[in-house]
């Protein structure tokens, strides 16, 4: 028997679609270009989400509700701070010559710190316990201030500030804590002390305000270890 020739498939005439064996014409193929319709809802879909593609969105589920705070004992609140528990409080220290000069820088620090705890009912620091004396303008006066500290121990620490109010050496603040660093930036004085998580410590600043060192803000900082130094001011 003779080879049958294949049959090819028939040619569709200029202009008009190709259909199927029932005569239909074919559903669209995969990438066909979509509707009017639909083409404007996925561009306004794609101005809403930027460069997220559909397959990148995903239902996480019902929202969580979030409820107001339950506040406790709401009629009681603390009294304010006494003298004594005020850290920037202004309190001269006694029996320290006066300084007409305005000056720390013309003080001896380990007297005037000396003098300020004993007037407290403390007992001097021994000198190894204390940090090198620094000299920097916090009061915006010109002349430098006087910063002390003080390691109570491995961990505790004690900042005090002085400065020279109508020749009078005064302390504007003490702050005890642990001090992960103490550090000086436009004016403001910031402490820096460790939280529960090490990649973050708090920072507590304080600012002169022309009467106290007041409390200026409270925030939270990526830890850096180790600080690092910085020249800036003086030191006697």
């Amino acid at each position: 028997m003779g080879r049958r020739r294949p049959r090819t498939a028939a040619t569709p005439r200029s202009g008009s679609a190709p259909t199927s064996r029932t005569g239909t014409a074919p559903p669209p193929r995969s990438g066909a270009a979509p509707t009017s319709r639909t083409a404007l809802a996925l561009a306004a879909l794609a101005l809403l989400t930027g460069c997220t593609n559909l397959e990148g969105l995903q239902d996480e589920g019902r929202a969580r509700d979030v409820d107001a705070p339950l506040v406790l004992w709401p009629g009681s609140s603390p009294a304010p701070p006494s003298r004594n528990e005020n850290p920037a409080v202004l309190v001269p220290v006694p029996d320290v010559p006066r300084i007409p000069g305005g000056s720390m820088a013309d003080a001896n620090p380990l007297a005037v710190l000396d003098a300020d705890v004993a007037a407290q009912g403390g007992t001097p620091p021994a000198p190894r316990a204390v940090r090198r004396p620094e000299l920097h303008d916090l009061t915006d006066d010109g002349k430098p201030d006087l910063l002390m500290a003080v390691d109570l121990g491995p961990r505790i620490s004690e900042l005090r500030v002085y400065s020279v109010r109508n020749t009078v050496v005064t302390r504007v603040l003490v702050v005890r804590g642990v001090l992960a660093g103490v550090e000086l930036a436009a004016g403001h004085l910031a402490l820096r002390e460790p939280t529960k998580d090490p990649r973050y410590v708090s920072v507590t600043d304080y600012v002169w305000d022309g009467h106290a060192m007041d409390l200026w803000n409270l925030t939270l900082d990526d830890a850096r270890t180790p600080q690092t130094p910085r020249a800036v001011g003086g030191s006697p």
